[in-house]
């Protein structure tokens, strides 16, 4: 008597669930053909930082073409937004997006949700199922997390990039698939290959064009501008009027982000949930707020200025010596001269230019020169 398979936790036949198990591996999105860079990012993406200038600037480059790209990053960054923009801007924009995240998929039901099986190929497989290379012909196929796929379905997946063909399980029509492929992955490429998890041939198809998306912590200056878009979005699904206190977005500056975008989404949201009118890092949540670092003042010493010295000038000496003091952390630089982080990456833009422009030239004249201390 042939053993009938039924899924976990029921008493009911797979075959009941098979249909649901396979869509609820992949999302078929239809994204807006219509994005276009703004002042505050590019599309959903937001950030006016440079690193994520750049970034939107790259997207724009490659979008157009048919390279397959690889977009790496930390988990919560916001590489499905990514691979939107990519869709959107492309050629195939009118087709499908369709999503799967390789790392969620139990490595049994993988080769079925990639290339689909006929009818009766196994038991449970009461009907016939399109996998997501057939699902995503004429647009485009994002493969997030690719890097936790088996070896052998990696195999043949780059097969398949590389012929553009291939079989459903259980089948023998050949069948030709037109997608271009899109993959994401938050491990350092590199070393998964050297730890058996990417196939480096694999990775070279992959990474015809590689992205890389910069972490939250890397780009602070954009924590504000993305709190206020979470907080708008809530206070339209909610009609209210909800609004940050100032206390509240400086806060938020402090904090690590190791969940990076997601983890502010959710901050925000709980925080909104918890307000009555005003957001305020008082409330009762788990923010993961780091505090300042106790800072020792400089030497008394430490900063000496040539008397007759010009105020940039001087001001310039207390700012590289701050830094030195601080062994480079910019920081901390900023904190102890009592100034926000970009005020101080603003003044060291503008030496640097000087720098450039004529060198500089601000030692004393003789050893004679009396001079002061800053501190």
């Amino acid at each position: 008597m042939e053993e009938k398979l039924s899924y976990k936790g029921t008493d009911a036949p797979l075959e009941e669930f098979a249909p649901r198990i396979c869509n609820f591996f992949s999302e078929t999105t239809t994204v807006d053909a219509t994005i276009a860079l703004h002042e505050n990012g590019l599309g959903k993406l937001l950030g006016r930082s440079p690193a994520m200038k750049q970034l939107f600037g790259l997207i724009e480059r490659v979008a157009p073409t048919q390279a397959t790209v690889m977009i790496m990053g930390d988990s919560g960054v916001g590489k499905e937004l990514v691979a939107e923009c990519l869709h959107a801007l492309s050629r195939r924009a009118r087709g499908p997006l369709v999503a799967i995240n390789c790392g969620s998929i139990p490595a049994s039901l993988i080769e079925a949700e990639l290339f689909g099986h006929e009818k009766g190929s196994f038991t449970g497989a009461t009907r016939s199922h399109a996998g997501v290379f057939e699902r995503a012909t004429g647009g485009t196929l994002f493969l997030d997390e690719v890097t936790e796929m088996p070896l052998d379905m990696q195999t043949r997946l780059l097969r398949v990039l590389e012929t553009g063909r291939f079989y459903r399980i259980g089948g023998t029509q050949e069948i030709h698939t037109d997608v271009r492929v899109i993959a994401a992955t938050n491990r350092n490429i590199t070393e998964a290959v050297a730890n058996k998890r990417l196939r480096e041939d694999l990775m070279y198809r992959l990474a015809v064009f590689p992205l890389h998306v910069p972490p939250l912590r890397e780009r602070t200056g954009d924590v504000p501008l993305l709190a206020d878009a979470f907080l708008r979005a809530l206070n339209r699904a909610s009609g209210t009027n909800k609004r940050f206190s100032p206390h509240f977005i400086a806060t938020l500056e402090r904090c690590p982000w190791s969940g990076n975008v997601r983890e502010l989404k959710n901050t925000i949201e709980r925080s909104f949930i918890l307000a009555d009118d005003v957001l305020d890092a008082d409330l009762p949540i788990s923010l993961p707020v780091q505090a300042p670092e106790p800072v020792e003042p400089l030497r008394p010493a430490g900063v000496h200025v040539p008397l007759g010295s010009r105020l940039d000038e001087a001001e310039r000496s207390l700012i590289e010596g701050t830094l030195e003091y601080c062994h480079g952390d910019k920081r901390r630089a900023a904190a102890v001269l009592g100034c926000s982080l970009k005020t101080l990456y603003n003044k060291l833009n503008s030496y640097a230019s000087r720098h450039v422009a004529k060198p500089r030239s601000d030692a004393p004249c003789s050893h004679a020169t009396p001079t002061t201390s800053m501190m």
